[in-house]
């Protein structure tokens, strides 16, 4: 079993080499930062299976490296920890591409139930994205690791990352109802964003693209007050 790679970018030392110790006594390899142009550059060299990511940061800032490493198409799940704990910094950080917000002061046990829960996040993802590259219905074919939709009409639609994972989702559980809470696990990683509008949206934009009567959908349905269900 290989071991599951850390990255910890925290400038105030005492926290570090506390956190790294703790997460290496549970079995993590871990590797590390103090600055945010260190992140970045470390980001691109190699991939870790969940970056720990502090805010406020010499160089540059840490919203900056996650919107870095997102531009950079660099998935691997970030917990986001701050001092900043008002509501408007957590969709901030969220709304950039961040997995999970861990405000301080924290429990250490807290902090390692979320990382535990991030990497597994991670690794059932990944292992989503190995079994099915493709997914055909109704005419339509999705190439999940291009993030290419080719329609019936032979018409190619780029899909955002969060597209893709949404319809890999919909599409491992057909004729199922999928629950809001286990699309905003699975996708979005937190149980507070986005909103069910968001959602909805997605589901909007599916239709659009795929079905015939965007007002009698064939294959994408919202059970109201559950969740959303694929039909192909």
């Amino acid at each position: 079993m290989s071991s599951v790679s850390i990255l910890i970018v925290e400038d105030e030392k005492s926290l570090h080499d506390t956190l790294k110790l703790n997460l290496e006594m549970e079995g993590y390899d871990v590797s590390s930062a103090y600055d945010g142009a260190e992140a970045i550059k470390i980001c691109q060299q190699a991939y870790y299976d969940l970056v720990i990511l502090d805010i406020m940061l010499p160089e540059v800032d840490g919203l900056s490296v996650l919107e870095n490493i997102r531009l950079n198409k660099i998935e691997s799940p970030v917990l986001i920890l701050s001092a900043r704990n008002s509501s408007a910094d957590r969709v901030s950080g969220l709304r950039k591409g961040a997995d999970d917000y861990l405000t301080k002061p924290f429990e250490l046990e807290e902090l390692l139930l979320r990382v535990n829960n991030l990497v597994q996040k991670g690794k059932a993802i990944r292992q989503v994205n190995m079994s099915a590259e493709t997914f055909s219905f109704g005419g339509h074919t999705i190439d999940f690791k291009s993030q290419i939709a080719t329609l019936k009409s032979g018409h190619e639609v780029e899909l955002s990352k969060k597209e893709t994972m949404l319809l890999q989702l919909l599409a491992s559980h057909a004729n199922e109802v999928v629950t809001r809470e286990k699309i905003l696990q699975s996708v979005w990683g937190y149980q507070v964003f986005p909103t069910t509008r968001t959602i909805d949206n997605f589901i909007l934009t599916f239709r659009k693209h795929f079905e015939e009567d965007t007002r009698n959908p064939r294959y994408f349905h919202s059970v109201r007050g559950v969740g959303y269900k694929f039909t192909p």
